[in-house]
């Protein structure tokens, strides 16, 4: 049986499409896709993410061991900031990417991906033997809401002391919403300013409505995972899992940026190895030049003949065009460069595109 996240009634009640997403019972869309979509890109919207998992490190080595375990170098780290990080095995593939908060010197959350999250919290514990510190999972008992939308701070800051305009992005602060105790960071999903909320799985309901009740002059609108997925990629985000996985090296996307290389982490000498040999793939962006939505595991031609594969496809409601992302030989990764993609049989013509395909502002 699919697990149900501590909002489940409350979906079941506005009467969302509900779909099993690996294991969980989530909101697929309450209205449409598109409408989710454009709430968020226009105004706001709320999404259930509490099957994301939180791995909470506390202890004199704490850093200690995430700096061991990541590529990302947090070194220069203060608290109440996050960091994108990538999990590595020896190989240098991806197990996961997740985002690090800094609460002290000896106290971090990581915030994992939902497929993964075991199988991450025993690896973190496992790296974790000899050290002096504690290993917590709490994705049990704690809820968490994305508040995302340009209009996202103003519905927020409506059940909020304090200037919410002083949460720099990738920043988070403990504050009471509504007199419950969250964490609140600024960050998101969607390529949108906004926020995320981890708070108490007991205060589900009541964070919930008074969000709700805040965003009716917003037009505040509860959005599903089909509209997620269109706005992660219009913003060039990953999916685990689909884009990166533990077989692909994190020097086949655009990750490789994040790496620290004056540090030493788990998978630091098989990249530099596939550094120094170069990498024979990338993951790219790329835009239909035709009418079609390329879709996972589509192959990619040139001349008739596979030159990559997709991992991610959609329809753009932004920028009404098929876009997606997928694996491509390296002499064919450059922006602007053609081929097609086999799509129902037919070979629909496609180009490379910069990332991301949008961007706040645009």
């Amino acid at each position: 049986m699919p697990q149900k996240t501590p909002f489940h009634a409350m979906h079941e009640r506005l009467r969302a499409k509900l779909t099993d997403f690996h294991g969980w019972l989530l909101p697929l869309y309450y209205r449409t896709p598109i409408a989710e979509h454009n709430a968020v890109r226009q105004q706001a919207g709320l999404f259930d993410t509490s099957h994301m998992g939180v791995i909470q490190v506390e202890g004199k080595d704490a850093e200690k061991l995430l700096q061991m375990l990541i590529a990302r170098d947090i070194s220069g780290m203060r608290p109440g900031q996050m960091r994108l990080a990538v999990l590595c095995n020896e190989n240098g593939g991806i197990l996961d990417d997740l985002t690090v908060y800094k609460f002290g010197e000896e106290k971090f959350w990581l915030v994992v991906n939902s497929v993964p999250y075991e199988n991450d919290f025993n690896w973190v514990k496992e790296h974790a033997a000899g050290m002096d510190v504690k290993i917590s999972g709490l994705r049990e008992k704690t809820a968490k809401l994305d508040l995302q939308g340009r209009k996202a701070e103003a519905v927020l800051q409506k059940l909020v002391q304090g200037n919410l305009n002083e949460i720099g992005r990738y920043n988070f602060r403990e504050v009471e919403i509504n007199g419950v105790g969250c964490v609140v960071s600024r960050s998101g999903y969607t390529g949108e300013d906004g926020f995320e909320l981890y708070f108490a799985a007991g205060k589900a309901e009541e964070m919930w409505n008074a969000l709700m009740q805040a965003g009716a002059g917003f037009n505040l609108q509860p959005c599903g995972l089909a509209a997620r997925d269109m706005l992660r990629l219009e913003a060039g985000m990953l999916l685990h899992g689909q884009d990166i996985d533990a077989k692909h090296s994190l020097l086949l996307c655009h990750y490789e940026k994040m790496v620290g290389w004056d540090k030493e982490f788990i998978g630091k000498r098989a990249l530099l190895k596939q550094r120094e040999q170069g990498v024979k793939e990338k993951l790219v962006g790329f835009e239909l030049l035709e009418r079609g939505i390329a879709r996972n595991a589509c192959r990619i031609l040139k001349k008739g003949e596979e030159i990559g594969v997709v991992t991610s496809g959609t329809f753009s409601p932004t920028l009404k065009k098929g876009i997606g992302l997928g694996y491509i030989g390296k002499e064919f990764s450059a922006a602007g460069t053609e081929f097609e993609i086999e799509i129902r049989g037919k070979a629909v013509k496609a180009k490379v595109a910069k990332l991301p395909f949008y961007r706040r502002g645009d």
